[in-house]
């Protein structure tokens, strides 16, 4: 006689939008402390590309947070629909 299966559990959906903006503001703070603080140790052992590195994930988290913006407001409409 077959088992009947527990009933799967709803999948999680959190809001992205705060995920997005945590990940701007670490690079925004990595990018800064090594510019503030790490300069001259990146020049001198040739690691200038981590600022580069910390700006191209800053400017990357714009459209990240434009994509998950779109997400949640997707998200709220089936919510709503139900």
């Amino acid at each position: 006689m077959p088992r009947q299966q527990p009933p799967r559990p709803e999948p999680l959906d959190p809001p992205m939008v705060p995920f997005a903006l945590a990940g701007l503001a670490i690079w925004a703070v990595a990018g800064l402390t090594l510019l503030l603080f790490f300069r001259d140790w990146l020049a001198t052992h040739g690691h200038e590309n981590w600022l580069w590195t910390c700006l191209a994930g800053f400017l990357w988290g714009f459209p990240g947070l434009a994509v998950m913006m779109r997400h949640d407001a997707n998200r709220r409409r089936r919510r709503a629909g139900r």
